[in-house]
């Protein structure tokens, strides 16, 4: 098992991770928060959820529906200031900034994303 770890200190957001954790053979991004959260966030997740332009669009209208990606794997994480992450994909994807309270957010939230995730891209002829 191949993991990378990025420890963190206190600072001034609101959900602050202690410890990222990469787990290539599982393609898994292990978060735990200064709040005692702690989610593991698979690739596919991530990968579909990104935050960037290229699939989040400038509106919610633009918003683009990927399939394909259940293979899909983080090849790299880097800091970005104090505030984020910049995860890198092996499809290729290295646009979108993770924020620390997004991860939260995509943490808490999985249980409610996941599922609409798979139900839009279904509806769209689309699979994973």
């Amino acid at each position: 098992m191949v993991e990378e770890r990025f420890a963190s200190e206190a600072g001034g957001t609101r959900h602050w991770p202690r410890e990222l954790r990469l787990n290539r053979a599982e393609r898994v991004l292990s978060v735990t928060f200064d709040d005692g959260s702690h989610f593991d966030l698979p690739a596919e997740y991530l990968r579909v959820e990104s935050p960037s332009a290229e699939v989040q669009g400038h509106t919610p209208a633009q918003r683009r529906w990927l399939g394909g990606k259940s293979g899909v794997a983080i090849t790299g994480v880097e800091p970005v200031g104090h505030y984020a992450v910049r995860l890198t994909f092996d499809d290729g994807h290295d646009s979108g900034i993770y924020t620390w309270s997004l991860l939260h957010r995509l943490g808490r939230d999985h249980d409610t994303l996941w599922p609409a995730y798979l139900a839009e891209i279904a509806a769209r002829g689309l699979s994973r």
